[in-house]
């Protein structure tokens, strides 16, 4: 492989750090990086940097954060001459000309089984699905979203009790390693994409806030697995009653014990964190 072969990564939050550095062990630093705007964060609106960003700035990367994918931009992009662009949440859908324009194509890093799950939420979808294996697939960009020929898969093992944000990190471990042992084939034609077949493609949507919404006389199973799935955002909650007094609780900690879905930890409008056993009897 032409060690030259100039890289531009396409990520914007933390877990993208696994693949940034593993490229650099790889002996492959990306040529550029291209992430989403700072945008303010936390009670006091501080412009936050992100993660993607602060990377660049610290391993002496370039570091483009468009506001728009327009013309301007595009023509700006060309200038680089990109051979791969690598895609790992970048959090906005790449135009076509984008995804084309590289020499090598454009490689995303979805997490999950291609087809299944193609979308905005595959973690939250196979965790509310009950799955019992998930994985990583590493596809080459095409305009319809992630129906690309793959590169790689690497089926996983799905823990009954991780959350959200522990299986997504678990999988940008995985996903990581599957880039370096992978993207030096590909790029010396070693590995020749596959297509996928369509006959069994699933499809997941992006989350809603009023999606994580509990009905507690439901499936206790079902509700643990959308407490995992919708850990990180939008959280579960519930409307707790008493007394004629109705509060909106946010659950922060529950477990699955003995079939039943335990609330153990809840986060009550306006108060602090406290123990649901805690709530309940101050609730008057």
């Amino acid at each position: 492989m032409n060690p030259q072969v100039k890289i531009a990564f396409w990520g914007t939050p933390q877990l993208t750090t696994h693949y940034l550095d593993a490229l650099v062990q790889a002996g492959l630093k990306p040529a550029l990086i291209i992430t989403n705007p700072d945008r303010p964060k936390g009670r006091g609106q501080e412009i936050a940097l992100t993660p993607a960003k602060v990377w660049g700035i610290k391993n002496n990367v370039r570091v483009l954060q468009p506001e728009r994918l327009d013309d301007a931009f595009f023509q700006e992009f060309l200038e680089y001459k990109i051979n791969v662009s690598i895609v790992v949440a970048y959090g906005s859908i790449l135009p076509e000309r984008f995804i084309d324009v590289p020499q090598f194509g454009t490689l995303n890093v979805h997490y999950s089984l291609l087809p299944r799950y193609r979308g905005a939420s595959p973690v939250e979808a196979s965790i509310l699905a009950g799955d019992k294996e998930t994985g990583v697939a590493i596809q080459k960009m095409v305009r319809l979203l992630d129906s690309g020929p793959l590169i790689a898969e690497k089926n996983v093992s799905l823990d009954e009790h991780l959350t959200a944000p522990e299986l997504r990190e678990h999988l940008s471990v995985i996903g990581a390693q599957l880039l370096m042992e992978t993207l030096p084939k590909y790029l010396t034609g070693l590995l020749v994409p596959t297509p996928q077949t369509e006959s069994q493609a699933t499809f997941c949507t992006k989350i809603q806030k009023e999606d994580g919404f509990l009905d507690l006389t439901g499936n206790p199973v079902y509700l643990y697995r959308k407490y995992r799935a919708y850990y990180e955002w939008p959280r579960t909650f519930f409307f707790y009653e008493q007394n004629n007094k109705k509060v909106r609780l946010i659950i922060t900690r529950a477990n699955f014990v003995d079939g039943v879905f335990v609330i153990e930890r809840v986060l009550p409008e306006g108060k602090k964190e406290m123990s649901f056993e805690d709530f309940k009897r101050g609730f008057k």
